[in-house]
């Protein structure tokens, strides 16, 4: 799928902002690390390591996985 985007005139690369898309993304549940990572154009392996640098967990669990983790812990 290709999607358009109408931006106002700034300063940032394309494959910076595919970047930043997919870690939205990533965050918000929406895909899965290995889509993000498509997304970005990085190999799951790289992306994991940018999302590291950057201080962004590539591991998301929810509410009902970490209390289950807590109990059996």
């Amino acid at each position: 799928m290709v999607i358009s985007i109408n931006l106002p005139e700034i300063n940032v690369k394309e494959e910076e902002l595919k970047l930043l898309l997919a870690i939205k993304l990533l965050e918000e549940g929406a895909v899965s690390l290995g889509k993000a990572a498509e997304t970005a154009g990085y190999s799951e392996k790289t992306f994991v390591e940018v999302l590291i640098r950057r201080g962004v967990s590539p591991i998301k669990y929810s509410k009902l996985d970490l209390d289950k983790e807590a109990r059996n812990a």
